[in-house]
């Protein structure tokens, strides 16, 4: 049996030298990522940079027990960009006369309308509208530097009414983009996002209306619970509703975030309930669909005949709405039973794209197209 443990006990032995190796190989790749992270600081720690192999595990394990000192030097970030959403498709599909005049009635950070400007002729002329004010200085520069553009800060509502400033009667194509622009997310001050924390705020013109908090510590629970499954299709709205009322006063995103996630302990899909909430509170807030339906009615009547109107919407809500003031121009309503069609009762419209949705590429590189929709029509009448 001695022979046998010998053997053993080298073995062990051979074991144990190698782990020591397999510690210290890994203590130097361990030390050598740290070195990589020195922005965070441990107090009474020595420094990993320091740190010869053999002394590098202990100081790695007093590394982890201690707490964080909040000081992290960040990265320079680059300048929040907003990409324009199939942009190519809108360009070709909207634009029939390069020497043309044309609405964008949501100028946001200017991407289509500089696609647009692009495609026309010193001819061409280009009016785009905005009614957030952070746009105006973006806008404004563009005008500077353009003399087919003119930009003006108005809400949809009031598209006729720009139009008969400009003294155009008419146009030749209209588009809406009808989404929340990146940098309107990533701005923390807007709160409209649910992963940033900021004021509740979620105004499109941050100088004219209520904020969302003002509305949202005051609203009766029914009306909560409305506004959510009215415009967000949430489907516990009313569980929702009840935790906003037993925690107001709600003054941050973050306060409704946590109140969004104690009606909804546990839920796997709670970034899609976050998302639903917040989207339905910007859109009640900002009266979305009315202003969206109004800028459609206005603008398909400012057409010239063979004048084309594009919208690209971003969820549901928005989509049927689309679909359900197109389909009214499209194929209008008949009476039952009727022998002949009157004049009136012809289509107003015909679909020159639906239902386009962007490509493969472009929502790998924008992910935040992946829901966009849009749809094209002309004027016939």
């Amino acid at each position: 049996m001695r022979p046998t443990a010998f053997v053993f006990f080298a073995v062990c032995a051979d074991s144990r030298m190698e782990s020591r190796s397999s510690a210290t190989t890994a203590g130097s790749f361990c030390r050598s990522r740290f070195n990589k992270r020195s922005d965070l600081v441990r107090p009474g720690v020595p420094s990993l940079r320091h740190t010869d192999s053999a002394q590098s595990l202990p100081v790695l394990r007093a590394w982890h027990s201690t707490p964080i000192l909040t000081r992290v030097v960040t990265k320079p970030q680059s300048p929040i960009t907003h990409e324009p959403v199939l942009a190519p498709q809108l360009v070709q599909a909207l634009v029939t006369d390069r020497g043309g005049t044309y609405l964008d009635a949501t100028f946001g950070r200017g991407g289509h309308t500089r696609a647009i400007l692009a495609e026309l002729n010193d001819s061409g002329r280009l009016v785009s509208l905005d009614r957030d004010k952070d746009a105006t200085q973006d806008a404004h520069e563009l005008e500077q530097r353009d003399i087919r553009f003119s930009f003006s800060c108005s809400k949809f509502s009031e598209l006729r009414d720009v139009l008969n400033e400009l003294d155009m009667p008419n146009v030749d194509g209209i588009c809406f983009d009808v989404g929340v622009s990146t940098p309107q997310l990533k701005d923390a001050e807007r709160g409209f996002a649910f992963d940033i924390d900021g004021p509740l705020d979620m105004r499109m013109d941050a100088e004219t209306g209520l904020p969302a908090s003002e509305w949202i510590n005051k609203a009766p629970i029914e009306d909560l619970s409305e506004v959510l499954r009215t415009y967000g299709d949430v489907r516990n709205a009313r569980s929702i509703a009840r935790q906003i009322v037993a925690r107001r006063p709600l003054g941050t995103t973050f306060e409704l975030v946590r109140a969004i996630r104690a009606a909804t302990p546990g839920s796997a899909t709670s970034a899609r309930i976050l998302a639903q909430v917040f989207q339905a509170v910007r859109i009640y807030v900002n009266d979305e669909l009315n202003e969206l339906q109004n800028g459609l009615v206005q603008g398909f009547d400012a057409l010239n005949v063979g004048g084309r109107l594009a919208v690209i919407s971003f969820h549901s809500i928005e989509h049927r709405l689309v679909r359900d003031v197109i389909q009214s121009w499209v194929r209008p309503p008949v009476p039952k039973g009727l022998p002949v069609r009157n004049k009136d009762e012809d289509p107003r419209a015909r679909h020159v794209v639906k239902n386009v949705r962007p490509a493969y590429i472009e929502r790998q590189n924008n992910p935040a197209s992946r829901s966009a929709m849009m749809q094209v029509v002309e004027r016939l009448r």
